[in-house]
This record gives structure tokens, sequence and C-alpha cells, in this order.
């Protein structure tokens, strides 16, 4: 393995992901791994058994994805390097294999019946044993041939995996009856009976088969997922040509810079500003919101949103793995193949499962030879193979990626965006959140609350002036301001003349008249008097930590305007539900003690600190891990990066192309708090299907191995056939993956 230690050296390196193929069992995944680790050029690399992939930081300088992929072939599986479309080819070499897997399973299951029929009901027919050894050789030397071949490569690299156990138990059973089959009068002179396993060992290969078939089966629809959200993603678009004549193209082919043309109905391919026409684009795919955003000359568009009814033309600004979508699938791709710490364990004990196997295998057969008695080598053989049909480490390597694959695709679908397994595997633990005010708790913009004007006869004529000084304002309350006024119908007018007074306010002039709007400091200055009803009404609004511009005309105050960020419609019930469950809610924000003490007593908050500068977050959350406990921050990712990568859980909040993903572990694509206890609920109820997982791998492991041994035979005199245990252990694989399948249909 090659060490990079300075920083020159690691800054070459790349991390790339490809699919794996033909991998059986968790100790397949640890046989591809542990290659490529040792492959020279390569940092890291970790594989992931149920989403079949593998992921490779290595120096392109020294190896690059074909050289790997040799070294995967080495050992019997094999690796997709292509470039260009790896999914599809991924996709279709999946197909391909589901198929083969398919064929070997139905013409094994077909050529095994007969051999059954003929082992159970017609023991003694002429010729019995020569018919079934000749279909059981074609079931087991050409439908099974692909674990012989597997076991015999990993045998070469001094490895064992699941097709060694099945090759050996097989192998054993087929030559075994082969032997009495021809040299039957070797147990006839010592009194025994050459029974023939011809059933055992082609049924062995129909049922795990068959399990295998079920296993490809439940894990693509594990993935449903991330096909869901590569479905978002349109194949073809329509290009604007120079002479504004249009064509289609592939998706595939788009550059930035080109001008793209989007009709009513259709989905947008990448990224990009609109650059002539209008529509409402549905983006609740992106954002969670459920209304339809209007789209404008300079607004964005996001790739995997749908056009409604107009059409426009945009600018493609980010494509292919750019785009905010490509994104969102990369991070889902990412959370489904990497491993939870619980997994990291389960790992270890997968890779010395199949030697153990073997030895206890080993060992049942001499302790069978040497007290078995009468019958003592048959016994033991019979045994010796049962136990190695049994043993599957299937079961235990999927109880964990596979509840992680279906925990990630739920919360990509509830708007839950996880970045790693061990963030959903620790979320079940927080017992304090951490909320961000701005942004997060309220709607980060802020918006008119009031308005009340001094004679309610000048309201349409001051309202259409305040509009016009709005309009030419550069301040940040004048956008609330100028959308309040929009929205309401007003018209603005010409003015006279403007003037901006820097961090008071503004004046303007018309039809002869002074307009002042600005704080009170500026109204004291130009000797603006403001009646007592309105003193009293702006005292209540400053009480409630509402921001207050006062509205004048000539030498008299004639409206006030209340400015606040309300808080998000779900929040306050968001956070009722997370003290409800026993969690600390603490809130942290910049802005000034009023303010703060305002909405954290609207949002139900009883523990808040303000003007909280960024390091003071990350402090706190510090000061409540070494009070012991799990700490989860929610923000927006940037000013709060500091504290998010302190925190156990980081959560951001975030719509569209503001989703902070690169500091957050989770991110909530949608505004909604709610989002928080359903993605809390959704690691509790992941971490208990991973626990029900292994439990019960474990427990098909520890009771079926000693009954597959005999121990049994000395009470009630049973012997477990070979057959039963093939189908046990595809059971048992098949019970695992169908009990992580239920988090899909788990309410959050």
């Amino acid at each position: 393995m090659v060490h990079l230690s300075n920083k020159k050296e690691q800054a070459t390196l790349v991390k790339e992901t490809f699919p794996i193929l033909e991998m059986s069992c968790a100790s397949c995944a640890i046989s591809v791994e542990s290659m490529l680790k040792a492959a020279e050029g390569v940092a890291d690399a970790g594989v992931n058994f149920a989403s079949q992939d593998a992921w490779i930081q290595y120096d392109p300088a020294v190896t690059d994805p074909e050289k790997l992929q040799q070294s995967v072939r080495a050992i019997g599986y094999d690796m997709v390097v292509v470039t260009e479309n790896r999914d599809e080819a991924k996709e279709q070499a999946q197909q391909q294999h589901f198929r083969a897997a398919k064929n070997r399973t139905i013409w094994s299951s077909v050529l095994s019946l007969p051999i059954v029929v003929i082992g159970m009901f017609f023991m003694d027919m002429p010729y019995g044993n020569y018919i079934m050894m000749a279909l059981a050789t074609v079931v087991v030397f050409y439908f099974g041939r692909g674990f012989f071949s597997n076991a015999w490569k990993q045998a070469l690299h001094g490895k064992a995996n699941m097709d060694s156990l099945v090759a050996m138990s097989t192998g054993i059973a087929y030559l075994f009856s082969s032997f009495n089959t021809f040299f039957a009068d070797f147990w006839h002179a010592r009194g025994l009976h050459a029974h023939v396993y011809f059933e055992a060992a082609a049924v062995i290969i129909a049922f795990i088969s068959l399990g295998k078939l079920l296993e490809e089966t439940a894990k693509s629809n594990t993935s449903s997922a991330i096909k869901k959200l590569m479905g978002l993603q349109p194949k073809t678009v329509t290009l604007v040509l120079d002479n504004n004549e249009t064509k289609e193209i592939p998706v595939s082919q788009v550059q930035a810079g080109n001008l793209l043309l989007v009709k009513p109905g259709e989905k947008i391919p990448v990224d990009g500003s609109v650059v002539n026409g209008n529509s409402y684009v549905d983006e609740s795919m992106i954002t969670g919101e459920p209304i339809p955003a209007e789209k404008k000359e300079n607004d964005k568009v996001f790739a995997g949103t749908i056009n409604q009814k107009g059409s426009f033309r945009f600018t493609a600004e980010k494509v292919g793995g750019e785009t905010v979508l490509a994104q969102i699938i990369k991070l889902v791709q990412e959370a489904q193949g990497s491993k939870a710490p619980v997994q990291k364990l389960v790992d270890k004990i997968a890779g010395i499962f199949v030697p153990t196997v073997m030895g206890i295998s080993l060992l049942t057969f001499v302790v069978w030879i040497l007290l078995g008695g009468e019958n003592a080598f048959t016994h033991g053989l019979l045994t010796a193979v049962t136990v190695l049909v049994i043993a599957c480490p299937c079961a235990l390597g999927l109880a964990t990626p596979t509840a992680i694959m279906v925990g990630v695709g739920k919360g990509a679908e509830n708007n839950i965006l996880i970045k790693d397994a061990e963030s959903l595997e620790l979320a079940h633990r927080v017992n304090a959140i951490i909320l961000d005010k701005t942004g997060t708790i309220t709607e980060g913009k802020p918006t008119v609350s009031d308005m009340v004007f001094r004679h309610a006869s000048d309201q349409p004529m001051l309202k259409s002036v305040l509009l016009a000084m709005e309009k030419q304002s550069e301040h940040p309350l004048a956008e609330a301001l100028v959308k309040h006024l929009a929205q309401e119908g007003s018209k603005e007018v010409i003015l006279d003349s403007f003037e901006s007074i820097t961090g008071k306010g503004v004046t303007a002039k018309y039809q002869n008249s002074i307009f002042t709007l600005g704080n009170s400091t500026l109204l004291a200055e130009k000797d603006i008097s403001i009646d007592n009803t309105m003193q009293a009404t702006i005292s209540r609004w400053q009480q409630q930590a509402k921001t207050v511009v006062i509205f004048a005309e000539n030498k008299q105050a004639v409206a006030v305007i209340a400015i606040t960020d309300a808080i998000k419609a779900g929040s306050k019930t968001a956070i009722t539900h997370l003290q409800q469950q026993g969690i600390e809610v603490y809130m942290l924000t910049g802005d000034n003690k009023q303010t703060a003490a305002a909405i954290a007593k609207e949002a139900g908050i009883t523990q808040f600190k303000a003007e909280v500068l960024p390091a003071g977050k990350a402090e706190f959350v510090k000061l409540l891990q070494q009070q012991g406990k799990t700490v989860a921050m929610v923000g927006d990712g940037i000013n709060d990066s500091h504290a998010l990568a302190q925190a156990d859980v980081s959560i951001a909040m975030g719509k569209g192309s503001d989703i902070a993903m690169d500091v957050a572990k989770m991110t909530l694509i949608t505004s909604d708090l709610n989002s928080i206890p359903k993605a809390l609920k959704l690691s509790r109820r992941t971490v208990q299907t991973i626990r029900q997982n292994l439990f019960w791998a474990f427990i098909y492991n520890l009771i079926g191995i000693p009954v597959a041994a005999g121990l049994l035979y000395p009470v009630n005199g049973f012997l477990l056939d070979p057959m039963l245990a093939g189908a046990a252990m595809a059971l048992s694989s098949i019970s695992v993956v169908g009990n992580s399948l239920r988090l899909k249909f788990a309410t959050l």
C-alpha cells in the first residue's frame, strides 16, 4: 500500500466511485476492499456490499481505473470503469447479471426436481444413481460453475468467501456421491449402505441461486430513491441556435453558455438563468415548497424542476455533475455507500467468519469420525457439508447496509438529505438541539407585519409616494416594503426629487410636499412631530422586537410601519415536538437581546443566547458536549459552519442552490423545521431496523451451525438435511433485506 504523507502528494489524490459486479456476500466486499487497498497507488478504499459500489482514493500518477479493474478481476469480480454514463453501464451490467441469475435459478431448479424425486421416492430404480449423477453434473458444474471459479480465485490469494463454502459443500457432496455410485461395494463389504447425496448438491445450488435472485431483486428496491431522483433528469433538451432555429440534442451534450428553450410541461434539463419569457416552475422536488415559483428574466432555474404553462429561454450555467440535482443524487449515493460505525464491526466479524466456519466444519467431521459409531464417516461428511451450507455471512453483511440504504432513500423522499451513515446512526441519540434564529426559526426575510396611517382617507396617495421612494432606496428593508405595497396593488408616482440619507432613511419631494421615511433619529433631526397615539404604537411594536419605520409629510408623521422577520409557519409545532421527545432546545443568534427574547417567546423556547458570534456558537456546542450531551446543530451552513463542524449531528437548513452541503451531515431541502423531528425519527427507525437485522443474523447462525453439526442427534436422532440448510441460508438473507424494506413504508 502506498502511504502518501506530505501535502504535495495528498493534493494529487482523486476519489472516485466505481460499480463492482459479481459480489455475492459480505466477505466478497471485504476481499475486494483488501485487494484495492493493497493495490499500488491506492491511499484508501471502501466497498459497500448492498450498493455494489467501491470508492477509491488513488494517485492517478501511479495507477488508473483500468489497473484497479485488473486487481478486482484477479479475485473473480469485475469493476465498471467507463467514464461516460457509468450509472447506465452499471444498470446494464446488473440487468445482465440479473437475467443470468434468473436463468441459472430456473434451470438448476428444473434439473434438480427429477434428482429429488428419484432420491426420495425411486432410490432403487435401475440406473437411478447414474441419472441423478448426470443431472447433478450439469447443475453443479455448469450452473454452479461461478461458485467454483470464484472460490479458486479467492484461494489463490489466500482468501475465502461465501462461494468457497458453497463450492466446498457441493463439491464434497458430489465427489462422495460419485465414489459411492462407482464403488458401492466398498461400503457393502463393510456392512454399510452406499448413500448418495446428488440431490443435496444440486438443490443447494438451486436454493442459493434462488436466494441470490431474490436478494438482487430486494437490493434493487433499496436503491429506488436514487432511481426516482435520476428520473427527474430529462434525456433530451431543445437547443436554440444562432439563427434562432431550435434543435433537439441529448442532455449530455449541453455545455455551459448554451441557450436552451423550455416549453410548457417540460422538465428543466440543467441549472441556469432565464434570458427571456416567464413562467411558473414546480420546484417541489428540489425545495419541498408546494407552490410553483414565478420565473422571469435573470431568475435561476434548476435541473429536474418542471415548467408549468409558460415557455422561456435560459442560459445553461451548471451542467452534468455540477447541477443541484446531480449534487443531491451524488450526496444520496455517497450516503447509501457509506459505512455506519456498527458496520465496521460487522465487517471485521464477516472477515473472520468464513475461515471460522470452515474450521467448525472440519472439527464437526473429526468429532463424528471419533465419536459417531456406526455410519460415522457418512454422518460426519453430511454434517460437515451442512455446516458449510447453513453458515452464511450474507445476512450479517446485509443487515446494516440495506437498512442504511433504505433509510437514506426514505430521507431523500422526505426532503432530508443524509450525507453519511454515521449521522443517521447517531441522530437517534440527540438530546440537545441548537437552532440558529435567522433563516432557521424565522423566514430570514424581512416582511411588513403592520402599517398604521394617521388618516385613512390619505392612504392611497401616501402609499403611492411611499412605493416610489422605496423603489429608489438601497436599504435592505426597502425590498420588504416594495413587495408589500405591490401586493396591495399600489401604483408608484413620479417623484420630483429624491435623496438617500445613509443609515437613517430617505427624503423626497412630490406635489410641493416634502416626504421623509426613516427612523426616529432622522425625524428628530428634521423636527418632525409624532402624535401620542402613534408614539404608543411605536413603543408597543419595539417591545415586540419589531423594526419601526416612520413616514412623514412635511413636519407631521402620517404613518408608522413595522417590519419583522416572521417565524416560519411550522417552527413552533416542530419545537414543541422536539421538547415532547425530551430534547432540550436552544436558540443562538447574533441579534440583540430584545429581538431574541421576543422570537424565543413566540417560538416556545426558554433557553436562548443573543449577540453570539460564530465562534461563540461553536464554544456553546462544545460546552453542551462536555456536559455529556449528544448535540445537533441546525443552521444555514455558512456563518454557522464552525458550530456545525463541532456538533455531533449537523443539519443545514436550505432550499435550491442555497443548500449548505459542504458542512452539514444532513441537509433539509425544505424550509420547514418539522423535518428535524422527522429526521430524528428516521434515525430511530433505521437503528431499530439495524439491531433487528443483526439480532436475526446472529441468532440464525448461533442456532443453525450447532444444529447442522448434529448437536440434536444424541437427543432425538435429528440430522439437518443439506437441502434444508440451503433453503434456510437463502431465507435468512431474504428476511434481513425484507425487514429493511419495511422502512420504506414507515410514517415519519
